[in-house]
């Protein structure tokens, strides 16, 4: 999902990082899955679930 003036890198590594503060439930096991197996999260998860993570305080 490119997003335009953003670097995807840094969007993911971001990502990665809100991710580490929230419980372990916010991806689905196929999400995990595919996270563990190397998949970048812009990749994996939806755009509501991007907003999500990036809205919430851990």
């Amino acid at each position: 999902m490119p997003i335009p003036g953003y670097d995807e890198d840094d969007l993911d590594e971001m990502l990665e990082e809100r991710l580490e503060e929230r419980d372990e439930s916010f991806l689905t096991p196929s999400q995990r899955e595919e996270y563990d197996n190397g998949g970048s999260l812009l990749d994996i998860l939806s755009e509501d679930d991007i907003h999500r993570l990036l809205d919430d305080e851990a």
